[in-house]
Order: structure tokens, then C-alpha cells, then sequence
């Protein structure tokens, strides 16, 4: 397995566990996405992990129940990691063509730790993000050229409905990484 396989793993184990830790009377609650639930959240992350699987030729089953429909998608994410053929499968994407792997590194798998809070703090959970995690969600989001971060904040930039990141959150530059990172994507830490 091989470095990008083992960090999803990881991401979509943490995610998983939030998931299922969501109590029933939770998923309406209001997620830091201002139009989002909590319900909102994990079918964004299953939506994306469509969108991964497209080049690949895959699809997942719709399933109304969040947990299910995560592991589904976790599931066949793994599946094309753990195959070599499919792994290296060249995509279009925003940034280029990228393999399916790395497109599923760069896409769905920061997505987890990113939305893995925003589904923590909607739910009551520990909002805790890995520091490695954050660490290397911080360098890349921080080496984004400003002409290039301006159309991340811009909504509908990369297709009907898209919002990459929300408009920056000043945060003390003395905060936690944590924080920082969070305001730069545009969260209220």
C-alpha cells in the first residue's frame, strides 16, 4: 500500500468515526458550511467521492443512510487505490491532469480532515485535526498563489454550486496552526 492509499485510510477512518458518532436528533444541526447540515456535510464528502470514481469508471449506489452511503464510498475509493491499473489511471482535473490517486489525495482525502471538523464542531465532537494533517493542509493551502486563492473563494469558479474555500477568517498569526489554517479556508475556528 502505498503512501497516498495509507493517508486516506487514516482520513477516512477519522471521518468514518465521526460519522457514526452523530447522534439521530444531530443531522440537522447547522455545520460551519454556512448552507450546510450536518447531513449536508457527509453527502458532500459521498458526492466528491463520485465525482472521483467518474474517470475511473465507477459509480456508487445512492443511500440515505449517511453512515452507509460513507462506507460505500469509502469502500470503492479503496477499491481503486489498492489497484494499481486504476490508481494510475490519468484524470482531467481544475489543476491538470493528475492520476486518480493523486487526484483523490489533493481532492477527497483533505476533504475528510477538513470536513471531518466541520461535521465535529455541527455534532459536538472533539475538533481535534491530526497536526501532521494539518501541518500538510497548511503548506499547501498557504503556497496557493493569490490569483489562484481568489477563484477558490469565488463560488461557482469551478462549476455550479462549488465553493472551494469560504472568504479568509482573520486569526491572530501567533494561534494555533490549527486555527490559522482554518481561517484561510475560511472557517471560524
Amino acid at each position: 500500500m502505498g503512501e497516498i492509499a495509507e493517508r486516506y485510510r487514516r482520513r477516512a477512518e477519522a471521518f468514518e468515526r465521526k460519522v457514526a458518532a452523530v447522534e439521530p436528533d444531530q443531522w440537522d444541526n447547522q455545520s460551519p458550511c454556512a448552507k450546510w447540515t450536518a447531513r449536508d456535510v457527509v453527502e458532500h464528502v459521498v458526492t466528491m467521492h463520485g465525482v472521483m470514481l467518474q474517470p475511473v469508471a465507477r459509480k456508487l449506489e445512492p443511500s440515505d443512510d449517511p453512515l452507509t452511503a460513507f462506507q460505500e464510498a469509502r469502500a470503492a475509493v479503496e477499491d481503486v487505490l489498492d489497484d494499481p491499473i486504476l490508481a494510475l489511471t490519468e484524470t482531467d482535473s481544475p489543476s491538470g491532469p493528475l492520476t486518480a490517486e493523486r487526484h483523490i489525495d489533493q481532492v477527497v482525502s483533505d476533504d475528510l480532515v477538513l470536513h471531518g471538523w466541520d461535521l465535529a464542531r455541527a455534532t459536538g465532537q472533539d475538533e481535534t485535526m491530526d497536526h501532521a494533517d494539518v501541518e500538510r493542509l497548511w503548506a499547501t493551502a498557504a503556497a496557493i498563489p493569490p490569483d489562484v486563492m481568489e477563484k477558490y473563494r469565488t463560488p461557482g469558479a469551478f462549476g455550479e454550486g462549488i465553493e472551494v474555500y469560504g472568504p479568509e477568517v482573520p486569526v491572530p498569526s501567533d494561534a494555533p496552526l490549527q486555527d490559522r489554517l482554518l481561517g484561510l479556508i475560511g472557517r471560524q475556528p
